[in-house]
């Protein structure tokens, strides 16, 4: 699949900085940028600002709060030293997403508090574009990203956008720039990095739509797994997510997460809801591991992991799982993880006749 890194950092910067380039010798002070109450000059100082801030957080490791720096210009910088700033900053982040290992997270408020290196990517690339538009909007310049690009930007970080034919006026409509036929104008937005829960050999981590198209098309995700991974029961549930996605109903909290070894790196199966709660506060639950993983626990840990994640939250009430009455394993795994099975068994010849239910109340 197509990654996320220090080289589409440095694309989108190079674009932003040649378009700009071309009114360097405007009045940016004294031009409105676009819908923002900010005018074009400390909107070109935010785009770097953001770049370096970015690039701190994840040469830093900072996991609780920012950290504590930010860029100041010279007063006498004039329109052209803004974008050495900007190209500056940029190589920074370029070089910090380069270097940061893949499983590294550090600290972002929205909307899970957390990022990895391709997040932090894309957070950055975005600024850039929708910055660059706004800067261009007010100074009557044209810019059009890649197309390609501001569809791996929605796959990643705007999963709760449901997909236009059109991915930068889609990008443009989501956070409040533009409109789109059909749909209400937006006025207030986030973007949404992928969840990750902890477990102590394990890390959960959601996928995004970006890796559930990789993944169901037969590819990896982007995530290295164990041999014989990943089981089809992933990628069948990552097509599941994939047409929440494209219906605009997917919430990524309560799609597919990949469960990552903690001591390599591997990936050893993946595991999710499916889908939100109902209106009884009950979710449900499915699990797989791949065959050389199984055996060792991380079944267990990972849905004690995830079903603690849910019930902690206020619009849960419980977590429910299905699995056969001759799969004495997956039961086994379910009442490990405190699951205790539900009265009576579905009526034969129905939907889910030769399956027990379990249940785990908070």
């Amino acid at each position: 699949m197509r990654t996320m890194g220090g080289e589409q950092v440095e694309e989108a910067v190079a674009d932003a900085v040649a378009l700009l380039r071309t009114a360097a010798d405007r009045d940016w002070r004294g031009t409105r940028a676009g819908r923002l109450d900010w005018d074009c000059r400390h909107t070109a100082e935010h785009v770097a600002d953001d770049l370096v801030s970015y690039a701190g957080q994840l040469a830093g490791r900072a996991t609780e709060a920012y950290v504590p720096f930010a860029v100041t210009l010279e007063e006498a910088a004039g329109n052209e030293d803004v974008l050495q700033v900007i190209e500056t900053t940029g190589a920074l982040l370029a070089a910090t997403v380069r270097t940061t290992p893949p499983e590294v997270r550090a600290f972002h408020p929205y909307p899970f508090r957390s990022a990895d290196r391709e997040g932090f990517a894309a957070m950055g690339i975005t600024e850039v574009l929708l910055h660059t538009h706004d800067i261009a909007e007010g100074l009557g310049l044209v810019h059009e990203p890649p197309a390609e690009l501001c569809t791996d930007l929605l796959t990643r970080i705007f999963p709760h956008v449901r997909p236009g034919t059109d991915p930068w006026r889609t990008l443009l409509w989501a956070t409040g720039r533009g409109d789109l036929p059909g749909r209400a104008p937006v006025t207030e937005w986030r973007w949404c990095n992928n969840p990750v829960v902890p477990a102590e050999r394990l890390t959960l981590q959601g996928v995004t739509p970006a890796a559930a198209t990789d993944l169901a098309a037969g590819g990896d995700g982007g995530f290295a797994w164990a041999q014989g991974g990943p089981f089809q029961g992933t990628r069948d549930a990552a097509g599941m997510l994939l047409k929440a996605y494209e219906a605009g109903v997917h919430r990524p909290e309560w799609g597919v997460f990949v469960l990552v070894r903690r001591e390599d790196g591997h990936a050893v199966g993946g595991m999710g809801f499916h889908g939100a709660p109902d209106e009884d506060g009950r979710v449900e639950v499915g699990y797989d591991l791949v065959e050389a993983a199984r055996g060792r626990g991380y079944a267990t840990e990972g849905l004690r992991a995830l079903s603690a994640w849910a019930l902690a939250r206020d619009e849960v009430t419980s977590v429910c799982a299905t699995t056969g009455r001759e799969n004495t394993a997956s039961q086994a795994v379910l009442e490990r993880a405190g699951f205790t099975r539900a009265a009576g068994e579905s009526a034969a010849g129905g939907e889910g006749a030769g399956q027990f239910a379990y249940e785990l109340r908070g």
